[in-house]
């Protein structure tokens, strides 16, 4: 037995509720031929007929009365399945993926003031270095950690890292009783590898340039936040985003290593989303949002790091 043709009986229900043909295609936005042509073919595939006509009035049949019942109440059941889809997504739901440390960093402490500007949002964010695979998954929206050259989707510049080396104050005064010398003290720092990070420490020595350090290290992490809160505790010398240790750095938990080694500012963070999205209000006012906090913790970065004598003069490495 065939499927039922679910075009035709939506036709069907037009004609059926309306009493006409003529005013079911214009509710279609079709032909009246259209429309009688797809009533002919669900009677012939019912085997039934649904109408009959006396004196150009369309009446139901028994069998076309039962049909119009049933028909009536599963398109109304679409119709408010539909409805309540788009409005939750339309007006209150927005489903984000982000990269952990930039999500807990960054993201997570800013989020308080976007929902005090909109209470009925329903935000959702999946803290993941996975990227989203758009067509098989709900995501509206990533923010990816990478060099912005993804193809099939719309890719907006959000945050750049300034790397820059780090560590506790108290970890720095132990490496001043070493020496006077910066570089010295580096030579002598135990060292924390950020595994994900794009500038490790064997690239940041050579665009210094900077010699005989040993590349031996006492911690290999996957996570900038891991590396942050080593650092914070005096672990080692970290060298990390001040964008993400902007708190950190504010509160004088991490400082420079020295007002010798210039800041690299590294393009890193990204909004990611097929270019569709964009015409979703939420979507859009979402990454609004985002680029304006974006900008303001950049220039307070970049102020901090200035304060402490730290110069950001050095090309971004991603373009080299």
């Amino acid at each position: 037995m065939k499927s039922l043709n679910l075009n035709a009986t939506q036709y069907f229900e037009a004609v059926a509720r309306l009493g006409g043909v003529t005013r079911a295609a214009e509710e279609l936005q079709v032909s009246p031929s259209a429309v009688s042509q797809q009533i002919r073919l669900l009677e012939q595939q019912l085997g039934v007929k649904l109408f009959t006509r006396s004196k150009q009035v369309l009446s139901l049949t028994i069998d076309g009365e039962r049909l119009y019942q049933t028909t009536t109440r599963a398109l109304q059941s679409i119709k408010d399945v539909h409805g309540a889809i788009v409005r939750q997504r339309e007006n209150l739901g927005l489903s984000i993926r982000v990269s952990p440390s930039v999500g807990e960093k960054w993201l997570a402490p800013r989020l308080a003031s976007f929902v005090d500007s909109h209470p009925d949002w329903h935000i959702r964010v999946d803290g993941t270095p996975n990227f989203t695979d758009f067509a098989n998954e709900i995501v509206d929206l990533d923010i990816r950690y990478g060099r912005g050259n993804w193809d099939g989707v719309h890719v907006e510049h959000l945050l750049t890292d300034y790397v820059v080396p780090m560590c506790s104050p108290a970890y720095r005064d132990r490496l001043a009783k070493i020496s006077s010398d910066p570089i010295v003290q580096l030579q002598n720092a135990r060292l924390v590898d950020s595994i994900k990070a794009y500038v490790r420490w064997d690239q940041w020595l050579e665009f210094n340039p900077i010699e005989h350090v040993a590349m031996a290290y006492s911690y290999h992490l996957e996570r900038s936040s891991m590396s942050i809160e080593v650092g914070r505790q005096g672990g080692g010398l970290i060298l990390e985003s001040a964008t993400l240790a902007h708190e950190e750095l504010k509160r004088g938990d991490l400082v420079p290593l020295s007002a010798v080694f210039s800041a690299i500012p590294v393009r890193a963070y990204w909004i990611v989303c097929p270019s569709r999205h964009l015409s979703r209000r939420p979507v859009r006012t979402f990454i609004d949002w985002l680029s304006a906090e974006a900008l303001v913790q950049q220039d307070e970065v970049k102020t901090l790091l200035c304060s402490a004598g730290i110069s950001i003069q050095a090309p971004d490495v991603h373009k080299a």
